[in-house]
């Protein structure tokens, strides 16, 4: 079985953001980026899979620029066997990412698409949904447990009731939650492998797909600070205070 493994490089989820003097999006100069944390849970999950012996493959694939290529190393020291690289300077909208990863899936034929269920630095969570309505395959959200057996995946998801078990007729598309593994980290050897693995490049244009994004980023702004927090003589100045003020009551 083949797994293809979607990854996106990000900004470290231990850097603090910056916003632009001028507002046109995130300060990434001299930033330490890494893979995003949902998509590092996505290639543990297909590393497992093959070390049980049910993958036989693992295809890990990113769209930006070729600072990407670091995030692609990662996946392969991880324990990826090769990897497919789309090269592009354009901002990437999900629907776009999708279409990408589409064109990609019809290459390669996989029984499974693993990817997280949504990245750190937009949050949209909407990349699986659409690649798997795309492709007209079943899909499994927020996984937290899946189990293979021949032509069927069981994929159990977090809602809000608790716990959902999905059975699912592959190829599919599942997109994992936190709570489905704990990432390995990559050894030394493995990384020094890892330069030697295939890593074949792409571009939107080879796949047939327009990137142009379909919206416009007008600015990014700073949440407003929290005021400081005020001190009351009373329980009835504290209901005053937050029937009046606060509006909660």
């Amino acid at each position: 079985m083949k797994v293809l493994v979607s990854v996106k490089r990000v900004i470290d989820a231990y850097v603090t953001i910056r916003v632009k003097a001028d507002q046109t999006g995130v300060e990434d100069s001299n930033v330490k980026f890494s893979m995003n944390p949902f998509c590092e849970i996505a290639v543990e999950e297909a590393v497992r899979m093959k070390e049980a012996g049910t993958a036989s493959e693992i295809v890990a694939v990113t769209a930006g620029a070729d600072k990407c290529q670091e995030t692609l190393r990662t996946a392969l020291a991880m324990g990826a066997d090769r990897a497919i690289h789309i090269k592009t300077d354009e901002r990437l909208e999900p629907l776009a990412v999708a279409k990408l990863l589409k064109a990609v899936a019809e290459s390669e034929k996989p029984d499974l698409v693993l990817m997280g269920k949504q990245a750190i630095d937009g949050d949209n969570n909407q990349t699986g949904q659409m690649l798997a309505a795309l492709l007209g395959w079943a899909q499994g959200t927020f996984a937290s447990k899946i189990a293979l057996n021949g032509d069927q995946a069981t994929v159990t998801r977090e809602i809000d009731g608790g716990l959902e078990t999905l059975a699912l007729t592959l190829p599919a598309v599942v997109t994992t939650d936190l709570r489905l593994n704990e990432p390995r980290y990559a050894s030394l050897p493995n990384i020094m492998k890892a330069k030697q693995k295939p890593l074949d490049t792409t571009t939107p244009g080879d796949l047939g797909v327009d990137v142009t994004p379909r919206t416009t980023l007008v600015k990014i702004t700073e949440p407003p600070k929290r005021p400081a927090g005020v001190k009351v003589a009373s329980v009835v100045e504290l209901v005053e205070k937050l029937k009046n003020e606060a509006k909660v009551v």
